[in-house]
């Protein structure tokens, strides 16, 4: 049975987006909502008849806004924002992104505040349910004014013109729409302005990340009780105690995975009674580091979900006052400072991971043959493989750095302030995919390090965390060709299997 999304007003949720980006749920306006859309349309009507200026719908746009356009010209205006505007380079952004983007717009939409006709709205609509993607450069905006050249790209393919993708396959606008038998549209006054006028690219983004992280912590925790393990590290740091006493939500919730996945370990058991008296940090301190972005995550999930949920368009129809108010709600900064925070937090795994690793490959530290394999010195073994860990940790030290401290002003200085938030929403993406490789680099050499101890059995979750590891690569007993063993792990772990594997023996982690 397939999954359906029904859009109400100030509705949407997380899971809805990924619904609709990534398990291509269906989509429906509820009906008591479509019928609220014609409110403000008839009030955009009644005004371009009286005469009135509005900003974008009678009048140009940003510097150009006090050019009067007249009655005469109101349809072609609004045609030529979409041509002139999408103005994007670069590769596309991931399909699922753009759908992220199509859902969220729509949700913004059916706040009754656009002034859009319900046809066009459901226009976008039946673009998520016939499968049309329009293709949208991933580079050229500023993150104010909305996402306007972005957004511009994905509404193009409304009037028949552009590019989409439609089951994988990119051809024209004007043939995405004839091979689903869709007619293109003639935008009606102030259309334009309003399809383009939002934050839907990095919020878009935001969102579908803050998924990718949550599945990085788990997959975090795993492979640090892994490391733990092997490296005859003692799961005391973790007692509930502790957390209870500096009561970060994060902090408890990540203590409590990892006490869960390394229960009933025999590696664990075996060396109680040793004299070590501490762990390192990057083992001791792993749910501190870990739970703060964690709580990061739960942070950023209210502002994201308050951003989907609002009217990000300029000007604003208030139905019930029958007014149009000119604002700012197009501004991202409220994005992009978040965008900027989770590129920290979420960087922050890889770089406490890169250190677990190190442990895991340097004899002096870890008391296991010299970078995890046998006859050392005619191997290598897993030597490299701590390189590429640190020069992705080091990558993400360059990508970290907050785009949102940078500005530079736009359309002849009338839009002076902007927030640079899609640059952030794209460098995040970039960093999520280096810690999903250092992550996976992790497991990697922790799996190897547990095939070590061969007669003693790892906790419930980490030897189901080795098992499926297995599934993929074998253990490395002389050297061979390395990076298509990490390759193996990194999808793995994009596939979500490994956490599924565990969570079957530990229960949902937090």
């Amino acid at each position: 049975m397939s999954l359906e999304i029904i859009i109400k007003k100030g509705k949407m949720t997380l899971d809805d987006v990924e619904a609709i980006a990534r398990k291509n749920a269906r989509v429906k306006i509820h009906d008591n909502t479509l019928k609220e859309l014609s409110k403000s349309r008839a009030l955009i009507d009644k005004w371009v008849r009286q005469g009135k200026k509005i900003y974008g719908v009678t009048t140009g746009f940003g510097a150009l806004s006090t050019i009067a356009i007249s009655g005469d010209n109101t349809l072609t205006l609004q045609k030529n924002i979409l041509l002139s505007h999408a103005a994007g380079v670069g590769q596309p952004l991931p399909e699922d992104v753009v759908r992220a983007m199509m859902a969220i717009r729509v949700n913004d939409f059916c706040l009754g505040r656009s002034g859009l006709r319900p046809e066009t709205i459901n226009r976008l609509v039946e673009f998520l349910n016939s499968g049309i993607t329009p293709v949208v450069p991933e580079k050229g905006s500023v993150g104010a004014s909305g996402d306007l050249a972005p957004m511009a790209h994905l509404a193009l393919v409304l009037i028949g013109e552009g590019e989409a993708f439609v089951k994988g396959r990119r051809m024209t606008g004007a043939r995405a729409l004839q091979q689903c038998s869709i007619e293109p549209l003639e935008l009606k006054a102030g259309e334009g302005l309003a399809l383009i006028n939002g934050t839907q690219m990095m919020t878009a983004i935001g969102a579908l990340a803050l998924i990718d992280i949550v599945n990085l912590c788990k997959h975090a925790d795993i492979a640090a009780s892994m490391s733990l393990e092997v490296l005859l590290g003692t799961r005391t740091a973790f007692d509930a105690r502790i957390h209870n006493a500096r009561p970060h939500h994060g902090q408890q919730t990540a203590a409590a995975n990892m006490l869960k996945i390394s229960d009933k370990s025999e590696i664990v058991s075996s060396h109680k009674d040793c004299s070590k008296i501490q762990d390192a940090y990057s083992l001791r301190c792993s749910p501190q580091v870990h739970g703060a972005t964690l709580d990061t995550v739960n942070y950023a999930k209210k502002v994201f979900e308050t951003e989907m949920n609002s009217s990000t368009e300029n000007p604003l129809i208030f139905t019930d006052s029958e007014e149009f108010i000119s604002g700012g709600n197009f501004h991202g900064q409220p994005i992009a400072l978040v965008l900027d925070f989770l590129a920290i937090a979420v960087a922050e795994l890889a770089s406490i991971s890169e250190r677990r690793v190190e442990r895991l490959v340097n004899p002096n530290l870890s008391g296991l043959p010299a970078f995890l394999v046998e006859n050392g010195g005619l191997n290598s073994g897993f030597m490299i493989v701590q390189y590429t860990a640190a020069a992705i940790v080091s990558d993400n030290k360059i990508l970290a750095h907050p785009s949102s401290v940078d500005s530079i002003p736009t359309s002849a200085n009338k839009e002076d302030h902007v927030s640079m938030g899609a640059n952030g929403a794209r460098k995040l993406l970039r960093i999520i995919e280096n810690v999903q490789e250092v992550i996976a680099i992790e497991l990697l050499c922790a799996a190897q390090g547990y095939d070590l101890f061969t007669n003693l059995k790892g906790g419930v979750g980490t030897k189901a965390a080795h098992d499926i590891i297995r599934t993929k690569v074998d253990y490395l007993k002389e050297d061979r060709f390395i990076a298509k063993d990490i390759n193996s792990v990194i999808e793995l772990l994009k596939s979500g299997e490994i956490i599924k594997a565990v969570e079957k023996q530990t229960g949902e982690l937090g």
